[in-house]
């Protein structure tokens, strides 16, 4: 059972980009970074390439390898789809869930969220939830709210939870944007949303729950935005597709 003993945690999803060869290609440089050190400790790296990349990348160095999605269902007949088990068969530890571009693109809502959320812990696999605000709903100062209800309408259904869950706090109006939210505005959602977290899981666990930025980090932003008390990492986005790029934000982590 999880502990829950926080870790910084840097995770790259790499969206639908890069072929299998060009997935290994990438993943072995980020090996070659690594190896030349400059890195927290315990640094917990993770990378989130396309389902036809998972089995060519495991095993092939210690840089995790999650997903970016998975079905709602268990098993069935449903076309197309990706289930739990069969990631982690693959040995998928993490899987994205509620990316702002899966809620945008492909209308995801409270129940298919739910039934993810719920396979993934029934699984011991840790889902990354993903929630953030429409620039819309910052400008009308509903940030809070819209946070407190994309946690409340999933985790609500749970009795209880005691397996790992971590958070990506995305600001949609952020993400792909190259706009990204100053240090104060990043660093006071996340307090936020670990204060709403704590009636879920007590003062003690939410403290230790990781609540990554998700919001175009970059080289030259991570260092004040890592060095943030309630940031514990990060879900880098067009940054995981440039080697040297990624492996800057890493080394920026406070030591």
């Amino acid at each position: 059972m999880y502990t829950y003993m926080k870790r910084p945690l840097i995770a790259g999803n790499w969206k639908m980009n890069t072929s299998p060869a060009e997935g290994i290609a990438l993943y072995k440089t980020f090996l070659e970074g690594k190896k030349k050190g400059g890195f927290r400790q315990e640094l917990e790296w993770l990378v989130l390439p396309p389902f036809t990349h998972l089995a060519g990348l495991q095993n092939l160095g210690d840089i995790q390898v999650g997903a970016q999605n998975c079905s709602h269902q268990s098993k069935g007949a449903f076309t197309g789809e990706v289930s739990v088990d069969m990631l982690r068969d693959l040995g998928c530890r993490y899987v994205l869930v509620g990316h702002s571009e899966r809620r945008q693109y492909f209308k995801e809502e409270e129940e298919e969220l739910t039934g993810k959320v719920a396979l993934l812990l029934e699984s011991n696999c840790i889902p990354i939830f993903c929630i953030g605000e429409t620039w819309e709903e910052r400008e009308k100062g509903s940030t809070e709210t819209v946070l407190e209800r994309q946690i409340q309408e999933v985790f609500g259904h749970f009795k209880a939870i005691s397996s790992e869950v971590v958070f990506a706090y995305e600001p949609v109006w952020a993400i792909g944007t190259g706009k990204t939210a100053s240090v104060e505005q990043a660093q006071a959602a996340h307090a936020f949303i670990r204060q709403v977290w704590t009636r879920f899981v007590g003062e003690n666990k939410a403290q230790s729950t990781r609540i990554l930025y998700g919001g175009s980090m970059k080289p030259d932003n991570a260092e004040g935005l890592l060095s943030q008390k309630d940031i514990d990492g990060g879900l880098i986005g067009g940054a995981a597709l440039d080697a040297e790029a990624f492996l800057n934000i890493a080394r920026q982590f406070p030591k």
